[in-house]
């Protein structure tokens, strides 16, 4: 019922008619209608404890149907002249989750809107804080590139443990699962402040966000396989998300503090130096990592939001204002 090839077919920017049109014929005949942000959520079992997470909107710049091949077990765009992707980021997440929710996998399932231009959609469900992710204790996210990854770090951050990588590759029976601390930004990221493991897991895609992007469906067939027959009994959950744990080379760790983060200064001098010094660098930095300029006011706490009104819909509104 859901082809990953039909899917991949829609070329689906925010907003189009064309992510509609996929949401309608893909996504509501399982979850219904979405939330007043665009996000698709159901929960499957009486009290789960895990929520499942992927978007439904792709980095195309145009949107409409494309062409696809499928060669060798691996699936690319027929015309890279005619798309800018393939935009398995994240059709195949949205795909292993209603495979997940055909086989009655208990858990929350959420599929995101406007992840690519900032994590909207995640942003504002959290900002809402439904009754539903009190009782949750991971979000697992489907949209990291390669068969190797159960990410734990995101912007340089700890959001999972290294205990529930393991045990999440234990469950699964994937040894080649490991866990990483090289990943950007994702939706599971915006539940981090709150909800003790937030991971992104590896679902066979390469070269995601350009012409050359393939899809691997050989590892997904394993992956999905592996979902299905999962002990998620085995995972445990360590991680305390009030506690701010960087990867980078310089260490700090510290407690977030009526409501905001209490940083070491050290290196802060070096750190403005280099965005006075670079600050085209870094603007492209952050824009890879997928921020907006009121995503990022949004994490720096920055409330005066009126010189960049442009940028804000309708959750930054409410919020800063």
């Amino acid at each position: 019922m859901y082809s990953l090839i039909e899917m991949l077919r829609y070329k689906r920017p925010e907003g189009t008619q064309t992510q509609r049109e996929f949401c309608e014929r893909f996504l509501e005949p399982t979850f219904g209608m979405p939330d007043i942000h665009g996000n698709y959520i159901l929960k499957v079992g009486d009290k789960p404890n895990l929520c499942f997470a992927a978007h439904h909107d792709t980095v195309h710049n145009s949107e409409g149907m494309q062409q696809l091949i499928v060669m060798n077990e691996v699936v690319s765009v027929a015309d890279p002249k005619t798309s800018n992707c393939l935009g398995a980021d994240c059709t195949t997440g949205v795909y292993i989750l209603l495979c997940m929710i055909e086989h009655g996998i208990e858990g929350v399932y959420v599929v995101h809107a406007a992840e690519e231009i900032g994590c909207r959609g995640s942003a504002a469900l959290v900002f809402d804080d439904p009754d539903w992710l009190q009782q949750i204790d991971s979000v697992i996210s489907f949209d990291r590139y390669g068969d190797k990854s159960i990410v734990t770090h995101q912007m340089g951050l700890r959001t999972c443990s290294d205990a529930f990588a393991k045990s999440f590759s234990d469950a699964l029976g994937l040894p080649q699962l490991k866990g990483d601390d090289g990943g950007s930004y994702t939706d599971s990221n915006e539940y981090s402040y709150t909800i003790s493991e937030c991971t992104n897991i590896s679902v066979g895609y390469y070269g995601q966000h350009t012409k050359n992007e393939t899809q691997d469906l050989e590892y997904l067939d394993l992956l999905v396989t592996a979902l299905l027959a999962a002990d998620w009994s085995k995972l445990v959950f360590t991680r305390d998300p009030s506690v701010i744990d960087s990867s980078w080379s310089y260490p700090y760790k510290t407690k977030v503090t009526s409501g905001s983060w209490s940083y070491d200064n050290k290196d802060k001098d070096d750190l403005l130096d280099i965005i006075c010094n670079y600050p085209e660098e870094v603007a492209e930095l952050l824009k890879t990592y997928g921020f907006t300029s009121y995503s990022l006011m949004e994490e720096c706490q920055i409330e005066d939001a009126s010189q960049y009104s442009s940028y804000l819909d309708n959750y930054a509104n409410r919020r800063f204002m």
